[in-house]
C-alpha cells in the first residue's frame, strides 16, 4: 500500500466526526458540506480497508479498530502541524502567535499580572489565552491546539516537556469570625469532616487538597470554580484552601496562611517534546520568573 490517496484534510475530517460524535458538527467545523465530508471519509475507510465508525440512525461509535488508526492519525497532524511551524518559522518568538492556556484555577488570577509585561517583551506577538482542567489542556496541547500550558506540575505525560516556574501556597479561607484562622486554630485539618469544602471532580486543585486531609464529608456540595467556591465559604458553607494568586482577591473572607511545604503547588510551563521552539519555551518560562519576582506577588520562586 503506498501514500497515494491519502490526505491531511481527509485526517482532519475523520479526528472532526470522532470528538463531535457528529458528522454535522465535524462539517461545521471543518467548514465543509456535510455530504461532502461523508464522502471523504467513506473513501478514507475504503482506502484503508477498515470501517472506522459504527453509523446509526441515533447515534455514531468508533469501532475498536477505528479507534487504533484515530490514534495514529492524531500524531500524523501533531507532525504536519509542527511542519507547518519549522517551515514559517520567522524571526519574531513563536512564529508570531502563542496559544497558551492555564488550568481553570490559575488562569484568570494570573492572566492579567503578566500579560503587560509579556506584551512589552513580546511586541507583535498574538497571544491567544485560555483556561480550562488539567485533563482536558494536555488534550489539546498533544494534539496540536495549543502550544503551551501553564499547570500544577507534574504533568504525568512522558510526551510533554515542563519546567517549574514558581511555587504557589495554599491559604485557608474561612468566613470571618470562624476558629479555623486564629492564630492558634485547627487549620484545614482541624476542620470537621462536613466544613471542608472542595471543587468538583476534575480540577487538580480538588486532589491537592484531598492529599492534604482526605476525611471530607461525602454529602458535601461541591463547586465548579474558584469563584463559586470563595462564594459559599463567605455564605457561611464552610472552608476551603485557596491558592495565593486566588487568595489576594477575597475581601469577605478571612485567609490563613499554612506550611507551605505542605500546602503548595509547583506550577510549571510545559510544551510538547517534540516541538521544536523548545530554546523559546525555556526563555517564555524564565520571563515569566522574572514578572512574579520584580511583582512581588505571594508566589515563591523555584
Amino acid at each position: 500500500m503506498n501514500l497515494s490517496g491519502l490526505s491531511l484534510r481527509d485526517l482532519e475530517y475523520v479526528v472532526a466526526v470522532a470528538d463531535h460524535g457528529s458528522f454535522v458538527k465535524a462539517a461545521e467545523q471543518c467548514r465543509v458540506a456535510q455530504p461532502s465530508l461523508s464522502v471523504q471519509v467513506s473513501k478514507l475507510e475504503a482506502r484503508l480497508k477498515t470501517v472506522i465508525f459504527e453509523r446509526s440512525t441515533r447515534r455514531l461509535l468508533v469501532t475498536p479498530e477505528g479507534l487504533k488508526l484515530l490514534d495514529q492519525m492524531r500524531r500524523v497532524l501533531v507532525e504536519a502541524r509542527a511542519l507547518l511551524t519549522l517551515a514559517s518559522h520567522s524571526d519574531r518568538p513563536f512564529g508570531g502567535t502563542l496559544r497558551l492556556s492555564a488550568i481553570a484555577t490559575l488562569g484568570p488570577y494570573l492572566f492579567p499580572l503578566v500579560l503587560p509585561d509579556l506584551r512589552n517583551h513580546y511586541p507583535g506577538l498574538t497571544l491567544i489565552l485560555g483556561e480550562g482542567r488539567t485533563a482536558d489542556l494536555l488534550s489539546a496541547l498533544l494534539g496540536g491546539e495549543l502550544d503551551a500550558i501553564l499547570i500544577s506540575m507534574p504533568a504525568g505525560e512522558t510526551a510533554v516537556a515542563e519546567v517549574p516556574v514558581f511555587r504557589e501556597p495554599f491559604f485557608l479561607a474561612c468566613p470571618p469570625g470562624h476558629a479555623a484562622c486564629a492564630p492558634d486554630g485547627p487549620g484545614w485539618r482541624g476542620l470537621a469532616p462536613h466544613e471542608r469544602l472542595l471543587l468538583e471532580e476534575g480540577h487538580c486543585l480538588r486532589t491537592q487538597a484531598l492529599a492534604a486531609c482526605s476525611d471530607v464529608d461525602v454529602t458535601n456540595r461541591h463547586a465548579t470554580s474558584l469563584e463559586t467556591l470563595k462564594y459559599m465559604v463567605g455564605a457561611g458553607e464552610g472552608c476551603t484552601l485557596l491558592p495565593a494568586l486566588a487568595a489576594a482577591e477575597t475581601s469577605s473572607l478571612v485567609c490563613a496562611a499554612l506550611p507551605s511545604e505542605i500546602y503548595s503547588r509547583t506550577i510549571g510551563l510545559a510544551w510538547r517534546g517534540t516541538d521544536p521552539r523548545d530554546d523559546e519555551f525555556h526563555a517564555l518560562a524564565d520571563r515569566l520568573r522574572v514578572t512574579f519576582a520584580v511583582a512581588g506577588s505571594a508566589v515563591q520562586p523555584v
